[in-house]
């Protein structure tokens, strides 16, 4: 299974919209340097403290552009809140599994589904709209750089991480 990355965005704070970046350094049992859940500031830092499902998160490009076409939404792709969107992978298929972008090895934790947060501050079709779609928790197993159109491939050897 292959993919690429489409876009990469991160957020200083809660409250700031994510912005697009070309490159990104992902600091394993941190997440990506830069981005609220890194340093502390993301909408629920206290409650993922520690925790590996705050580290990176990722959602498919098809999944957004589908969404849009059935709700007749243009939500852009910063919009969703996820860190890494991809192109051409199946996200939900890396659950409990190990892949790399770029140089980086990362986990697949569990399925990101929407929250009634995103809802609020979105719209409410997100929660049925997005159920099982709404991409990927991952955690980073070793850190690296990552980059726009960097491919994501999921790795067949067992890593030490785990």
């Amino acid at each position: 299974m292959q993919g690429r990355v489409f876009e990469i965005f991160i957020a200083k704070t809660a409250c700031e919209k994510p912005t697009r970046t070309e490159r990104a350094v992902l600091e394993a049992g941190k997440g990506i340097v830069g981005d609220r859940y890194h340093s502390g500031n993301g909408t629920f830092s206290e409650m993922l403290a520690g925790k590996p499902l705050m580290e990176v998160t990722l959602i498919e490009k098809e999944k957004i552009d589908a969404f849009n076409l059935k709700y007749g939404t243009q939500l852009g792709y910063a919009e969703l809140r996820r860190n890494i969107v991809t192109l051409d992978i199946d996200l939900n298929a890396l659950a409990d599994k190990t892949f790399t972008i770029g140089n980086a090895i990362l986990r697949g934790i569990k399925l990101c589904e929407p929250c009634p947060h995103l809802a609020d501050v979105l719209l409410t079709e997100i929660l049925p709209g997005m159920k099982n779609r709404g991409g990927l928790r991952a955690q980073i197993l070793q850190g690296g750089t990552i980059h726009h159109n960097d491919f994501i491939k999921e790795t067949i050897e067992k890593h030490e991480f785990s």
